[in-house]
């Protein structure tokens, strides 16, 4: 059975995956050592899974590899898909394609 922890009043030594991921940890293939809870009026409480310090392992260091992969990813994230220029910027996923194309009657290139 997991520790239930009220909001705020988990003892030292637990963190949670995004305090480990602060401190250049993961959690390692760990169980969840316990859980806070943070009670709400009308629906579940919140809840947050923490893990035990003395057991995360270090994360994986990035790879010029890794490295690489990131890089075309964020460059595919910037290509419009109706007119295939790079955008400059991350395409919004609410538009799906770049402003210009998204608007086309107040587009510079439709003149």
């Amino acid at each position: 059975m997991v520790s239930v922890y009220r909001w705020r009043l988990a003892p030292d030594g637990y963190a949670t995956r995004r305090q480990l991921r602060a401190l250049d940890l993961r959690p390692g293939g760990q169980d969840v050592a316990a859980q806070l809870e943070r009670p709400r009026r009308r629906r579940g409480p919140l809840v947050a899974y923490l893990y035990r310090i003395d057991l995360a392992k270090p994360v994986w260091p990035m790879t010029p590899a890794r490295w690489a992969a990131l890089a075309k990813a964020n460059r595919a994230r910037r290509i419009c898909p109706q007119c295939r220029t790079d955008a400059g910027y991350v395409i919004p996923a609410s538009l799906g394609t770049c402003v210009p194309c998204a608007s086309p009657s107040t587009s510079p290139r439709s003149a």
